[in-house]
């Protein structure tokens, strides 16, 4: 359960902060970032423990940083927590978006007998691989690379009704906008099944390409080449970013961890899905980077969402976005649901105070993340800076903080521990702040 809860679209992302990384520094990173993690979110875990004055066994984390910090540490954790929930929704608006988009394009093409990898830059072999973002003189061989001029008319009208950032994230508010304002989100629960399976078919799909595509490695430390980046990169800081979210559970881990039957096996399974989550990104990232065609495109072609890399066409590739556009179809309405539940609640005391309050609030996320589509449709950039934000709470200084002010009233605190932890803290802010100057 905690392997399905934590598995979201970060996912997409992981290759590309790989590439960001270098290959050996990324997977060194996504290693580093599980173990810190789950430490921090085993320390959220023994914090109700550590209150043995008072029942804490129906206390929420929430709860613990009132307890520690007052007003302060509730309203505080509640931004945090609307800011990865608002975050997530923006990410996946950006990412129903696409799939919807390349889904249109898709039965377009098919209809028209349209080949979409010829106005692109991709490989010519029966398993295409496109380079979407590749720019005047980029490294992929030229001889790889056919330009398509469309003067057709129909074409033309489709790409000017059916365009991934001018219309069809408008075409969304349609479909999902009435979805938001249910009262009851027990309908949409019903399919969560839908991330197991999205998830399970994207490992299948990345393993099928990379037994047909094969290896494309080459090993250079810190020079870059025409198509292969180096081992070790400045940029690695976009990957802990990235990971910050992909490794995020901490706000709602003592939520899970209350169904579990065994109590005291809690630490034991939280670890194992840690280390599954982890294996999972693992086998994600190095399939996709790995297999990644290089020559003839440069591993720097490898998108922020992967599956941007294969074409339209790509039947494979298209049943992906239809399972991930269902399933994203469904989770949204209770991101935003939790999000009703915790600013509504909190500020009025009931979830739905009237249509008013929340056809307004559902405005705003919705319009955040139409905004983001238009402008700013870079999911690895939304999910790195939305995961360092929240992560600075939950993952970094809630954790670290509170097992110090405990230890410290217990007069059990020592050196070596006020130290591990506030280097802790240190990495947390260093790693929000850095997102801004990459």
């Amino acid at each position: 359960m905690i392997w399905n809860t934590m598995m979201g679209t970060s996912i997409l992302s992981i290759p590309w902060g790989i590439k960001q990384a270098g290959f050996t520094t990324g997977l060194c990173v996504i290693v580093l970032m599980g173990l810190l993690t789950l430490y921090c979110c085993y320390r959220v875990v023994k914090s109700r423990s550590m209150i043995s004055s008072l029942d804490t066994t129906t206390w929420e984390y929430p709860d613990v940083c009132r307890y520690y910090f007052g007003s302060f540490g509730q309203w505080s954790s509640l931004l945090f927590s609307l800011v990865s929930l608002i975050g997530a929704m923006i990410v996946y608006w950006v990412l129903m978006s696409n799939f919807l988009f390349n889904t249109g394009e898709f039965i377009f093409n098919f209809i028209h007998h349209i080949n979409d990898t010829d106005s692109v830059l991709s490989t010519n072999d029966s398993n295409p691989v496109i380079c979407p973002s590749a720019k005047n003189g980029g490294h992929p061989d030229n001889g790889s690379m056919i330009i398509f001029y469309a003067n057709d008319t129909g074409v033309q009208q489709f790409e000017k009704w059916w365009n991934k950032s001018k219309t069809v994230p408008f075409y969304l508010i349609g479909l999902l906008m009435p979805l938001l304002n249910f009262k009851s989100p027990s309908f949409f629960s019903k399919f969560n099944i839908l991330g197991t399976v999205s998830v399970l078919y994207l490992i299948f799909l990345v393993t099928f390409k990379a037994v047909r595509l094969g290896f494309h490695l080459e090993f250079h430390w810190f020079t870059p080449t025409d198509f292969f980046v180096p081992e070790i990169r400045f940029q690695f800081p976009q990957l802990t970013g990235v990971l910050s979210l992909a490794f995020f559970i901490h706000n709602c881990i003592i939520t899970l961890l209350k169904n579990n039957k065994n109590q005291e096996n809690n630490v034991r399974d939280l670890s194992i899905a840690y280390m599954l989550v982890t294996l999972t990104y693992l086998y994600i990232g190095i399939l996709v980077f790995a297999s990644f065609p290089s020559p003839p495109l440069s591993k720097d072609c490898i998108e922020q969402n992967f599956l941007d890399n294969f074409p339209s066409s790509d039947i494979l590739s298209f049943i992906a976005r239809i399972f991930l556009l269902f399933q994203m179809m469904t989770v949204y309405p209770l991101l935003g649901y939790l999000a009703r539940v915790q600013l509504l609640g909190h500020i009025f005391g009931d979830i739905y105070p009237s249509i008013f309050h929340v056809l307004v609030l559902n405005l705003i996320i919705v319009g955040a993340g139409v905004i983001m589509a238009c402008f700013y449709p870079n999911i690895g950039g939304i999910i790195r800076y939305s995961g360092a934000a929240c992560g600075l709470a939950f993952v970094f200084i809630y954790p670290s903080l509170i097992y110090i002010i405990s230890l410290y009233q217990e007069e059990r605190l020592t050196w070596p521990k006020l130290i591990f932890h506030t280097i802790i803290i240190i990495l947390g802010l260093a790693n929000l702040t850095v997102q801004f100057f990459m």
